[in-house]
């Protein structure tokens, strides 16, 4: 049976060349903090539990994680990584590994890290490493002659043959907590920074006959860390190129993967065709042979097989049937759901709505608070007015009803199956089935109209 794991987090900096009041691991990569990228990769170990040390801006990190039980230790003066992770020490269990994780480092794979624990032991401790094309500024590995990790060196402290070096100190380190307790005291700040290095924990664990392994990082970006919003962007644009790969290997017709961006939790089938400047965020569900207009923005969604997101459309926590029609420039919002084949067109609003099967509001309109059969017609310039400056009602309209263009249904109101809204109208009182309701004076309700038929032509 493996020890249990616990992870730490060093998530003090002040990130001054964010130049943000924000604190840096707060700032979003794909919709999430920096931090809850590593927190979501950490989980995927299933440690026994979790420690952000934090600092700077210290109340506003454990605010942001009210809702969490992690371990939280104030680190009051950033000394180094050394010093941080001592602080941690009264939350690390004797008889577990640990593994030391970086706020501001989002992108290391779960399969890298555990790579790195496989190596742990009772006298084994691991370092993540990388071979960089530039290394400048990071921390060099140095090996000896038999290819065994002899000291880190950072940047600052290194000689002109080590900072030739390209394989780096990611930072990322695991170790038995038993002989983390007894190295971490031991480490002296005397060094250009005056910090207390936690690179220097290899050399006091070679001193103590302990074998140093190293594990490389499946893709170089794994060790990228940000300091500024240059460096964030950069991070930005690899994530989603990642994501957009994953999903073009599985089917998915993205026009420009440098144009699309996955902020959340996404499973979309094969076949689906997404054009440029479509954002995903949140849960999101794409169904086979679904058509995604240009700039468009998804976010907590159902979309059915079959359906058409024309260009510069807007749906949130909705659920779109199969086959359906949606835009362009249509807002659909919370709580609406469109049953197969609805249409709804352009410059379109709807909300916490039920749009029947084979339904359509073509243009210009607003339904809100309403439920709307089959083949229901919406003209254009029709509103539900749902709302009386206090309270919502609704609007329920029955199956194979023709609403005509710039009309306006005062909720609560109910128009019956087969039921006809002349052009123009104010509807305050229901409409029975069949009938024609008129109020461009007076409203008439009249029984037995006829609807005209189609000329032929």
């Amino acid at each position: 049976m493996s020890p249990k794991l616990n992870v730490v987090i060093l998530a003090a900096g002040k990130g001054s060349r964010m130049f943000s009041e924000k604190p840096k691991v707060l700032h979003e990569l794909a919709g999430c903090s920096l931090v809850e990228h590593v927190i979501a990769t950490a989980k995927n170990l299933n440690p026994e539990n979790i420690t952000l040390v934090v600092g700077h801006q210290a109340d506003e990190l454990k605010s942001h994680f009210a809702d969490e039980e992690y371990n939280f230790v104030l680190q009051k003066e950033q000394k180094g990584t050394a010093h941080a992770l001592q602080q941690a020490l009264p939350f690390l269990n004797e008889e577990a590994n640990a593994i030391v994780l970086y706020g501001d480092v989002p992108l290391t794979k779960t399969s890298s890290l555990e790579q790195l624990i496989s190596l742990i032991n009772d006298s084994t401790m691991a370092v993540l490493t990388s071979d960089v094309k530039e290394p400048e500024g990071l921390g060099r590995i140095i090996r000896n002659a038999e290819g065994d990790i002899e000291c880190i060196v950072e940047e600052k402290d290194a000689d002109q043959n080590q900072k030739i070096v390209r394989e780096i100190n990611t930072g990322i380190m695991a170790f038995p907590v038993k002989k983390l307790k007894q190295w971490l005291p031991k480490i002296k700040n005397n060094n250009a920074q005056n910090e207390f290095y936690l690179t220097d924990i290899v050399s006091l664990a070679l001193e103590d006959k302990c074998q140093v392994k190293t594990s490389f990082c499946t893709e170089e970006y794994e060790a990228y860390g940000v300091n500024n919003m240059l460096q964030l962007a950069m991070l930005e644009r690899i994530y989603q190129n990642e994501r957009a790969s994953q999903l073009m290997l599985k089917g998915v017709k993205i026009c420009d993967p440098s144009r699309f961006d996955v902020r959340g939790d996404v499973d979309i089938s094969s076949d689906v065709e997404i054009d440029i400047n479509v954002i995903l965020e949140g849960k999101v569900k794409i169904e086979k042979n679904v058509k995604i207009g240009a700039n468009c923005i998804l976010k907590n969604c159902t979309i059915l097989q079959g359906s058409h997101i024309f260009p510069n459309t807007i749906i949130e926590d909705a659920y779109i049937g199969e086959s359906c029609n949606i835009g362009p420039f249509a807002r659909i919002r919370p709580g609406t759901e469109l049953k197969d084949r609805a249409k709804i067109g352009n410059f379109v609003e709807t909300k916490k709505s039920i749009i029947g099967q084979g339904s359509k509001v073509n243009h210009l309109s607003y339904v809100g608070d309403s439920e709307l059969g089959e083949d229901v017609n919406i003209g254009a310039g029709t509103i539900t007015c749902n709302y009386d400056g206090v309270n919502k009602f609704k609007t329920t309209i029955g199956n194979d009803v023709f609403i005509g263009s710039n009309s306006a249904l005062v909720a609560p109101v109910v128009i019956g199956n087969g039921a006809t809204v002349g052009a123009g109208s104010t509807i305050t009182k229901d409409v029975k089935a069949n009938q024609l309701a008129l109020t461009r004076t007076k409203q008439n309700n009249i029984n037995g109209w006829k609807r005209p038929s189609k000329k032929e032509t």
